[in-house]
Protein backbone atom coordinates (compact mmCIF):
# COMPACT_ATOMS: atom_id res chain seq x y z
CA UNK A 1 0.00 0.00 0.00
CA UNK A 2 1.25 3.57 -0.49
CA UNK A 3 1.97 5.53 2.21
CA UNK A 4 -0.45 8.31 1.01
CA UNK A 5 -3.45 5.82 0.16
CA UNK A 6 -2.48 4.34 3.83
CA UNK A 7 -3.03 8.73 5.50
CA UNK A 8 -6.22 9.02 2.88
CA UNK A 9 -8.19 5.62 4.64
CA UNK A 10 -7.17 7.66 7.60
CA UNK A 11 -8.82 10.75 6.75
CA UNK A 12 -12.38 8.53 5.80
CA UNK A 13 -11.88 7.34 9.12
CA UNK A 14 -11.41 10.84 10.90
CA UNK A 15 -14.55 12.02 8.13
CA UNK A 16 -16.60 9.74 10.14
CA UNK A 17 -16.07 10.34 13.62
CA UNK A 18 -16.65 14.56 12.81
CA UNK A 19 -19.95 13.47 11.47
CA UNK A 20 -20.46 11.67 15.11
CA UNK A 21 -19.26 14.87 16.79
CA UNK A 22 -21.46 16.98 15.37
CA UNK A 23 -24.71 14.96 15.40
CA UNK A 24 -23.35 14.42 19.22
CA UNK A 25 -23.14 18.10 19.69
CA UNK A 26 -26.88 18.76 18.05
CA UNK A 27 -27.99 16.35 20.79
CA UNK A 28 -26.65 17.65 23.30
CA UNK A 29 -27.63 21.68 21.99
CA UNK A 30 -31.20 19.44 22.26
CA UNK A 31 -30.42 18.56 25.89
CA UNK A 32 -29.74 15.33 25.41
CA UNK A 33 -27.35 14.02 28.67
CA UNK A 34 -26.77 11.11 27.49
CA UNK A 35 -24.26 12.25 24.57
CA UNK A 36 -21.95 14.05 27.23
CA UNK A 37 -20.59 10.30 28.24
CA UNK A 38 -19.52 9.75 24.47
CA UNK A 39 -17.33 13.50 24.35
CA UNK A 40 -14.10 11.88 26.35
CA UNK A 41 -13.97 9.16 24.13
CA UNK A 42 -14.57 10.89 20.91
CA UNK A 43 -11.73 13.83 22.52
CA UNK A 44 -9.62 11.00 23.15
CA UNK A 45 -10.05 9.60 19.47
CA UNK A 46 -8.82 13.32 18.31
CA UNK A 47 -6.03 13.44 20.35
CA UNK A 48 -4.59 9.93 19.78
CA UNK A 49 -5.67 8.85 16.41
CA UNK A 50 -6.19 12.05 14.82
CA UNK A 51 -3.51 14.09 16.11
CA UNK A 52 -0.59 11.81 17.91
CA UNK A 53 -0.80 9.22 15.17
CA UNK A 54 -1.97 10.40 11.28
CA UNK A 55 -0.20 13.80 12.68
CA UNK A 56 2.27 12.43 13.66
CA UNK A 57 2.87 10.23 10.49
CA UNK A 58 2.57 13.41 8.13
CA UNK A 59 4.78 15.83 10.18
CA UNK A 60 7.37 13.26 10.82
CA UNK A 61 7.73 11.42 7.75
CA UNK A 62 5.58 12.40 4.88
CA UNK A 63 6.16 16.17 5.31
CA UNK A 64 10.08 15.89 4.98
CA UNK A 65 10.12 13.82 2.34
CA UNK A 66 8.14 16.35 0.46
CA UNK A 67 10.53 18.45 1.49
CA UNK A 68 13.49 16.54 -0.17
CA UNK A 69 11.69 16.78 -3.61
CA UNK A 70 11.56 20.04 -3.79
CA UNK A 71 8.08 20.83 -2.24
CA UNK A 72 8.83 24.24 0.34
CA UNK A 73 7.49 24.07 3.63
CA UNK A 74 7.59 28.06 4.46
CA UNK A 75 5.09 29.83 1.91
CA UNK A 76 4.34 26.64 0.36
CA UNK A 77 1.50 23.64 1.42
CA UNK A 78 3.09 22.11 4.31
CA UNK A 79 3.37 24.98 6.34
CA UNK A 80 -0.54 25.49 5.74
CA UNK A 81 -0.89 22.00 6.87
CA UNK A 82 1.73 22.41 9.79
CA UNK A 83 -0.46 25.74 10.60
CA UNK A 84 -3.77 23.80 10.64
CA UNK A 85 -2.54 21.14 12.64
CA UNK A 86 -2.01 23.34 15.24
CA UNK A 87 -4.81 25.59 14.96
CA UNK A 88 -7.16 21.62 15.57
CA UNK A 89 -4.08 20.89 18.25
CA UNK A 90 -5.48 24.52 20.13
CA UNK A 91 -9.35 23.64 19.32
CA UNK A 92 -9.32 19.76 20.82
CA UNK A 93 -7.34 21.78 23.84
CA UNK A 94 -10.32 24.35 24.26
CA UNK A 95 -12.69 21.49 23.91
CA UNK A 96 -10.47 19.42 26.83
CA UNK A 97 -11.17 22.68 28.78
CA UNK A 98 -14.64 23.17 28.23
CA UNK A 99 -15.71 19.09 28.88
CA UNK A 100 -15.78 19.55 32.68
CA UNK A 101 -18.18 23.00 32.44
CA UNK A 102 -21.25 21.39 31.33
CA UNK A 103 -24.18 22.09 33.46
CA UNK A 104 -26.98 19.94 34.09
CA UNK A 105 -29.32 20.47 30.68
CA UNK A 106 -27.25 23.11 29.27
CA UNK A 107 -24.60 23.05 26.79
CA UNK A 108 -21.39 25.47 27.14
CA UNK A 109 -21.54 27.54 24.00
CA UNK A 110 -18.06 27.13 24.17
CA UNK A 111 -17.77 24.18 23.64
CA UNK A 112 -20.09 23.67 20.96
CA UNK A 113 -17.94 26.28 19.52
CA UNK A 114 -14.94 24.94 19.34
CA UNK A 115 -16.01 21.24 18.45
CA UNK A 116 -18.10 23.40 15.19
CA UNK A 117 -14.99 25.14 14.71
CA UNK A 118 -12.81 21.88 15.25
CA UNK A 119 -15.21 19.72 12.58
CA UNK A 120 -14.84 22.65 10.01
CA UNK A 121 -11.09 22.98 9.91
CA UNK A 122 -10.72 18.95 9.51
CA UNK A 123 -13.01 19.13 6.82
CA UNK A 124 -11.32 22.00 5.05
CA UNK A 125 -7.61 20.32 5.66
CA UNK A 126 -8.76 17.20 4.47
CA UNK A 127 -9.98 18.02 1.45
CA UNK A 128 -6.70 20.01 0.72
CA UNK A 129 -4.13 17.28 1.67
CA UNK A 130 -6.38 14.64 -0.02
CA UNK A 131 -6.59 16.20 -3.04
CA UNK A 132 -3.35 18.64 -3.19
CA UNK A 133 -0.91 17.75 -1.22
CA UNK A 134 -1.25 13.68 -1.65
CA UNK A 135 -1.68 14.24 -5.06
CA UNK A 136 1.89 15.90 -4.88
CA UNK A 137 3.42 13.49 -3.16
CA UNK A 138 1.79 10.18 -5.50
CA UNK A 139 3.47 12.57 -8.10
CA UNK A 140 7.16 13.03 -7.09
CA UNK A 141 7.88 10.34 -4.36
CA UNK A 142 8.78 6.92 -5.96
CA UNK A 143 6.92 3.78 -4.83
CA UNK A 144 10.14 2.91 -3.05
CA UNK A 145 9.81 6.01 -1.09
CA UNK A 146 6.19 5.36 -1.00
CA UNK A 147 7.07 1.97 0.59
CA UNK A 148 9.41 3.51 2.78
CA UNK A 149 6.55 5.51 4.56
CA UNK A 150 4.49 3.25 4.77
CA UNK A 151 6.50 1.03 7.14
CA UNK A 152 7.77 4.08 8.71
CA UNK A 153 4.21 4.91 9.55
CA UNK A 154 3.38 1.30 10.42
CA UNK A 155 5.97 1.67 13.26
CA UNK A 156 5.06 4.67 14.13
CA UNK A 157 1.86 3.81 15.21
CA UNK A 158 2.69 1.31 17.14
CA UNK A 159 4.89 2.96 19.09
CA UNK A 160 2.72 5.65 19.47
CA UNK A 161 -0.73 3.90 20.19
CA UNK A 162 0.52 0.18 21.27
CA UNK A 163 -0.59 -2.65 20.18
CA UNK A 164 -4.49 -3.32 18.76
CA UNK A 165 -5.20 0.52 20.43
CA UNK A 166 -5.71 1.15 16.25
CA UNK A 167 -8.82 -1.41 16.47
CA UNK A 168 -10.05 -0.06 19.66
CA UNK A 169 -10.53 3.66 18.25
CA UNK A 170 -12.36 2.13 15.27
CA UNK A 171 -14.34 -0.23 17.19
CA UNK A 172 -14.99 2.91 19.06
CA UNK A 173 -15.47 5.13 15.52
CA UNK A 174 -18.04 1.86 14.49
CA UNK A 175 -19.96 2.13 17.73
CA UNK A 176 -20.73 5.29 17.91
CA UNK A 177 -21.80 5.61 14.45
CA UNK A 178 -24.33 3.42 15.11
CA UNK A 179 -25.75 5.47 18.05
CA UNK A 180 -25.58 8.75 16.26
CA UNK A 181 -27.05 7.08 12.90
CA UNK A 182 -24.05 8.08 10.72
CA UNK A 183 -23.21 5.73 7.77
CA UNK A 184 -20.12 5.24 6.20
Amino acid sequence: MQATQQLREEHSAVLLMLQVLERLIDRLQEGDRTAEEDLAPIIDFLKGFVDRCHHGKEEEWLFPALEAVGIPRQNGPIGVMLEEHEAGRSLIQEMVQTLDQLEAGEMKTQLRQAALNYIHLLRSHIRKENEVLFNMADQRLTPEEQAHLYEEFEQLELERMGVGQHEEYHELLHRLMQKYGVQP
